[in-house]
């Protein structure tokens, strides 16, 4: 897949070691087709491997979040052979694998309406926050559709219950209750506060060992689901790798010696705003 340098439907910030995505295809509310997905997975396959990034917040501009599938390349899929939606789907699925596994912490910034696809996005992300007026819904099954490539994600964030109930229902749910079953970490009453509690976060992020955060993300992916010898095997490894590495012996030297550690020497805090790749 070719790098995308100026994509067409996102707005990219760059604040020191901050990177803010934006989605930015406000007249149709964010939603997906073809290009949105490629350049949200280029996107963070770029972020994935530039080490200059420490965190990447994944917002959106207008009114929504993301309502899912753009309606027009829903209708392109009617034509579509079986083998052509099968490539369709997995395009859309390295999509959100690509946010899910980004070795940097994403944060998800939510205002409005995440619909479908959307919820599967945000899914993806480390942790959510949103205001208290926004609203979620999976209505696959109202079309006579699945929330099938995104429900792994689903699953994985608010586990079967909740997912059965929204996944056969379609019925929409408030922020309130996406806190309740794990799909927000934080509702807030204003833009202001989600990006002080943004900014906030950040900070605490910054103050972490970058390998090790990284690190944590492909812990809790293996740990999650694996039988109690297999976690075993994989912690007893994890922690002994890091206890020997170059970054473990800084952080407990630092610990020992009352100092900074050297990952946190030339970061100032984070400040909103930044240069875009788009604009």
């Amino acid at each position: 897949m070719t790098a995308i340098t100026q994509p067409e439907f996102l707005d990219i910030q760059k604040n020191g070691p901050i990177t803010t995505v934006w989605l930015n295809r406000t007249q149709l509310h964010n939603a997906f087709n073809e290009q949105f997905i490629e350049e949200l997975t280029c996107t963070f396959n770029d972020l994935d491997q530039d080490e200059h990034v420490r965190a990447v917040i994944l917002a959106a501009k207008g009114k929504s979040f993301c309502a899912g599938a753009d309606l027009q390349w829903m209708k392109k899929m009617i034509d579509y052979s079986f083998d052509e939606n099968i490539e369709d789907a997995r395009g859309l699925a390295r999509m959100l694998q690509a946010v899910r596994k980004c070795r940097k912490p994403v944060i998800g910034r939510v205002q409005g309406a995440a619909y479908g696809g959307g919820v599967g996005l945000l899914a993806c992300c480390d942790m959510v926050v949103c205001v208290e007026t926004a609203t979620f819904a999976l209505t696959e099954v109202k079309l006579g559709l699945l929330p099938a490539v995104i429900s792994p994600f689903v699953l994985e964030k608010m586990g079967p219950a909740h997912a059965s109930r929204y996944f056969l229902t379609a019925e929409r749910f408030d922020s309130n209750e996406a806190r309740r079953i794990g799909l927000v970490c934080e509702v807030l009453g204003s833009d202001n506060e989600m990006d002080d509690w943004i900014h906030q976060t950040v900070d605490l992020l910054i103050a972490n060992a970058p390998g090790a955060v990284s690190k944590c993300k492909t812990m809790i992916r293996q740990v999650m689901g694996a039988d109690w010898e297999t976690a075993e095997t994989i912690t007893s490894r994890l922690i002994a790798e890091r206890r020997v590495s170059e970054e473990g012996q800084e952080g407990i030297r630092a610990f020992m010696e009352k100092r900074p550690p050297a990952w946190t020497q030339d970061y100032e805090g984070y400040k909103p705003g930044g240069p875009s790749v788009r604009g």
